[in-house]
């Protein structure tokens, strides 16, 4: 008797099997996918081609003064912005036009002056599938001359140049133009160039009639101002074109800083609901002068108070049913573009007159400096709180490892101390600096509770040829003074970030820790030349004691004679009128 001998697939085998199977389905699936994707956006460019093409007809068909958006700048007939439907498709068309000032026949402002500067005007289309997954949109562009003339010889011109706290020129900027007893009239928001210029040439005459609005997100704003009851001579007025001139006005935006309010009392208890106003010292307008912040707030129930949207500015505070003890930092502060900025306002019981002094050397607070205040019928001398670490000297050298001559560090690598005492400067070899160098200084003892403010060094001013990185910092702090290691941190807490010019408040990460190093990078792009640092300071505040400065309450309204002694130090001698709450600034000067 023969028996076939049958075996059926093993389980194994058919999860390989049905494997196989949908690796090949799924790949002949994405790759249909993949090709009607391409059909339907090449379906979508060909109607976008066709849109376009419509769209330059339509202005090629317009009179050469009828090529504008309306209220803008040219002026005309078109849309900036209109839907179109073609297929069931939804598509958003934008059209940009602007005056072109073509060299040959010279330029406005230039040499020659071409007093009609509007030869030609550039038309720009382009168009976007609204409802489509497309990221890019399609553009076309085209020029149309006129026909004899250039332009309107009763027109000027505007010229807007935009640009932020250091005087660089603010590229993509929003500039909105607004002018309604023009004629024609305007209402358009072009950018800036990568110059951060904006250049109208063919703006109808007009005195003080366009307000000029500019903005960037993530910045501030700034712009013209009308004149108003409570601003009757605005520092930037509405601006005016002349025939046939050129009018220029600048305007300076940054990016946006903040200010994080906390009032304490002197046991670094909270202290809410405290009343406080703040002003700056930027003007809306004058005589009478009106400030750009001059307003008063309250902190809330936890003693805090946040102000999300600063300007860069120097600001100054003030408090209400509290004496002010002091401040962490010292104010009026420099508020620097683009920060977070902590403020500690320590008040105390209220009383009819008090004196706060704040001792600076360079704007650095000078601890222990002896500030006296004698006046007839008062007499009393306090230490100011202990302020700052500044190493200005690091000549004799490495390997010390605690901090106690302000002349040692603890170790470097390609930096030179001895070449020009008092400055640390790259290794020259050979007549050529090498590219990078660190110094570590020694470990700092800043007491118990410390809180950090900032770091601040000289010079902060590189030689351009150096890069953008040429002096760096970062620091490592610790409860100990031996720890495991000194893990080295930025500006946000992690060692990915080094302190820069613009980014000088300390991370709250240190705070608490009693001991302190810093690590400075030097480094440049050209080894021609070399960064240099002359001078390095840490601000902080031991416990609640504000750095630098010295509170006197109770006082009668007399005159009152200030003597401030600190080692190193002139004696600083001043007579203070003292009526209310009186805040005396004194710059310290070197022997």
């Amino acid at each position: 008797m023969f028996i076939k001998n049958k075996k059926a697939f093993s389980l194994l085998e058919a999860v390989i099997s049905i494997a196989i199977f949908l690796l090949f389905a799924l790949g002949i699936y994405g790759g249909t996918q993949l090709v009607f994707k391409i059909v339907y956006s090449s379906r979508i460019r060909i109607l976008e081609t066709g849109i376009l093409n419509e769209q330059v007809e339509l202005v090629r068909n317009l009179s050469f003064y009828d090529v504008g958006v309306i209220n803008g700048s040219p002026s005309g007939v078109l849309d900036r912005n209109v839907t179109t439907t073609r297929n069931g498709v939804d598509f958003l068309v934008t059209r940009t036009v602007r005056n072109i000032d073509d060299t040959y026949d010279g330029t406005v402002g230039g040499v020659p002056q071409d007093l009609a500067p509007a030869d030609y005007k550039l038309v720009d289309i382009s168009v976007i599938c609204a409802r489509c997954d497309q990221r890019e949109p399609l553009s076309m562009q085209t020029y149309v001359a006129p026909k004899f003339l250039e332009g309107d010889p009763t027109h000027g011109a505007l010229f807007i140049e935009v640009f932020d706290a250091n005087a660089q020129a603010v590229q993509s900027a929003s500039v909105h133009i607004l002018s309604t007893s023009t004629d024609p009239t305007y209402d358009f928001t072009d950018t800036t160039d990568n110059d951060g210029m904006l250049r109208l040439v063919d703006m109808a005459e007009g005195f003080g009639t366009y307000n000029i609005t500019i903005s960037k997100d993530g910045y501030t704003s700034d712009g013209t101002l009308s004149i108003t009851e409570s601003i009757p001579n605005p520092t930037k007025p509405t601006a005016s074109v002349i025939a046939q001139g050129v009018t220029e006005v600048s305007f300076s935006i940054d990016l946006i800083s903040s200010i994080s309010i906390e009032t304490i009392n002197s046991l670094c208890s909270t202290i809410p609901s405290v009343s406080f106003s703040a002003r700056g010292t930027k003007l809306l307008g004058t005589d009478p002068d009106v400030y750009n912040v001059d307003s008063s707030y309250s902190t809330d129930g936890n003693g805090t108070y946040t102000f999300d949207s600063f300007e860069w500015d120097s600001y100054g505070f003030s408090i209400s049913g509290y004496d002010l003890i002091g401040t962490i930092p010292d104010v009026p502060f420099a508020l620097n573009p683009g920060v977070t900025q902590p403020i500690q306002l320590v008040v105390g019981p209220n009383t009819v007159n008090s004196l706060l002094v704040m001792v600076t050397d360079g704007g650095q607070p000078i601890a222990n400096a002896q500030v006296h205040v004698t006046s007839t019928s008062f007499d009393e001398t306090i230490l100011t709180g202990v302020g700052s670490v500044r190493q200005t000297d690091w000549s004799n050298g490495s390997g010390q490892e605690l901090f106690t001559d302000n002349t040692k560090y603890w170790t470097g690598s390609g930096v030179d101390s001895l070449s020009a005492p008092g400055d640390i400067t790259l290794i020259n070899v050979a007549g050529s600096y090498v590219p990078n160098g660190t110094l570590e200084s020694s470990i700092i003892d800043v007491g118990i509770q410390a809180q950090y403010v900032s770091i601040e060094w000289e010079s902060v001013a590189q030689p351009v040829e150096a890069g953008s990185s040429a002096l760096l910092f970062q620091l490592a702090s610790s409860a100990s003074s031996s720890p495991a290691t000194w893990e080295y941190l930025g500006p946000d807490g992690t060692s990915a970030t080094y302190y820069a010019v613009d980014s000088q408040v300390i991370h709250v990460i240190h705070d608490g820790d009693q001991f302190v190093r810093y690590k400075a990078y030097l480094h440049t792009d050209d080894i021609s030349v070399s960064p240099i640092l002359s001078d390095v300071s840490l601000t902080y505040t031991n416990s609640c004691m504000p750095p630098g400065q010295a509170y006197f309450g109770g006082l009668s309204v007399e005159d009152h004679i200030v003597e401030i002694q600190a080692t190193g130090f002139q004696t600083y001698v001043t007579t203070v009128s003292v009526s209310d709450d009186i805040v005396l600034a004194a710059e310290l000067t070197s022997l």
